[in-house]
């Protein structure tokens, strides 16, 4: 008997969504025939895909922007210049089309000629694409791993197809096998704007790793907040975060991993008095398979995820659950995501308010200053990660999810 065959279906490089790695790995894993189909635009993300695929059960397959071969090079080109053409369009017109997002027409091609008895779509050029899947008669999940048509700053906006986004989702949402939402709060508000059913809530865990901060003795030297992303950049909450901490009595170390948008530093430092800005640390980005242990030589992680825009009030970031399974100690913002995991456990750490610095100053000093709560607040976290926190607990439902989507009759193309 054949086994089942799953397309993962995502716009982006695996070692920057690793929500879609965790599913075709369980799927793979759980032994169906699962490829993963995204678009490679950066040689050095390429060469971190590479690595992160070896013993991988699943296959990939991209649209290659990547390579320095000349054709590619000029596919590539063409690529951007049609995106930014529709950019200005829209910008300037109203004009919305779905090559704003990328190279959209050439992923759903891909795709259609990929055959398939289950496609997932992750991310907002395959969840465009999902409505002519559907037309097609293809049986199609959708993973709202954020909401597109809800994030980003105003002044990037502009730029966006943001109706076309909403209708994409709005149908999609309605029709597909199955939805999935990163939190309560996310399926709730989905479901509520778009009067759809309810997404089923796959958090953003990682798989309990072997050792955390708890192995390490506590030691002598002043306690390491860590802040980590893909990009070191304006609307991350950064600054607020800095300017109480700057005003703390007791000596702590601030370090910020990922790559810095070009003078950002500059900005950050200057918000800072001059003799706190030897504590601000920047590191380079690592790759996935690294950052678990990299974080273990920290204490204190934050999420500082601002309330604005909607869709990171109601996500869960990616790092929360993975300071969980390092056993750090957490500060969060009050979003309605990160209030859900720490009104769940709420001795992990500090819940904060997301505009507030005052109030927070003397948080922040009162947990540096009390060695024994820090290490309580560690021990919480990693409890709580081994208990209800980590893929262990999450893969359970994708795979009942996928196993019922599998058995539902697909609809006749409209």
């Amino acid at each position: 008997m054949s086994r089942q065959r799953i397309l993962v279906l995502t716009a982006s490089h695996l070692c920057r969504n690793p929500r879609v790695v965790k599913e075709a790995a369980t799927l793979g894993a759980a032994g169906y025939d699962v490829t993963v189909m995204s678009v490679s635009v950066q040689a050095r993300f390429e060469r971190m895909d590479l690595e992160l695929m070896r013993g991988q059960p699943f296959q990939r397959v991209v649209i290659d922007h990547a390579s320095p071969a000349w054709p590619v090079q000029l596919s590539a080109f063409l690529q951007r210049s049609a995106t930014w053409g529709a950019r200005h369009l829209c910008r300037a017109l109203k004009l919305e089309l779905a090559q704003s997002l990328g190279p959209a027409s050439a992923l759903l091609r891909l795709a259609r000629a990929h055959p398939a008895d289950l496609t997932i779509v992750h991310t907002e050029i395959p969840i465009w694409a999902a409505q002519y899947l559907i037309r097609d008669g293809r049986r199609v999940a959708v993973d709202v791993e954020d909401w597109y048509s809800q994030d980003l700053l105003y002044a990037d906006r502009h730029s966006r197809p943001l109706r076309l986004l909403r209708a994409a989702e709005a149908f999609v949402l309605n029709r597909s096998a199955y939805a999935s939402a990163t939190s309560d709060s996310m399926a709730e508000a989905l479901a509520e704007a778009y009067q759809c059913p309810r997404p089923i809530t796959l958090r953003n865990t990682f798989p309990l790793q072997p050792r955390s901060r708890l192995d390490r003795p506590s030691g002598d030297e002043p306690p390491a907040f860590i802040w980590f992303s893909q990009t070191i950049g304006q609307g991350r909450g950064l600054e607020l975060f800095l300017s109480a901490w700057a005003q703390t009595r007791h000596p702590s170390r601030v370090c910020l991993l990922g790559d810095e948008r070009p003078g950002y530093r500059q900005h950050l430092l200057s918000r800072v008095p001059a003799r706190r800005r030897a504590d601000i640390r920047f590191l380079p980005l690592v790759t996935p398979e690294e950052l678990p242990r990299a974080l273990t030589a920290f204490d204190i992680g934050l999420a500082l995820e601002p309330n604005w825009p909607r869709n990171r009030d109601v996500t869960i970031s990616n790092k929360l659950f993975q300071y969980l399974t390092a056993g750090l100690a957490v500060v969060a913002t009050d979003t309605a995501g990160q209030s859900e995991v720490l009104r769940a456990v709420p001795a992990c750490g500090l819940l904060i308010q997301a505009h507030e610095t005052t109030l927070l100053t003397a948080q922040l000093d009162a947990l540096l200053g009390d060695r024994a709560r820090l290490r309580a607040c560690q021990t919480a976290a990693r409890a709580a990660a081994a208990s209800q926190f980590s893929w262990e607990h999450d893969a359970p439902r994708l795979l009942a999810a996928v196993d019922q989507a599998l058995r539902t009759p697909t609809v006749a193309p409209a």
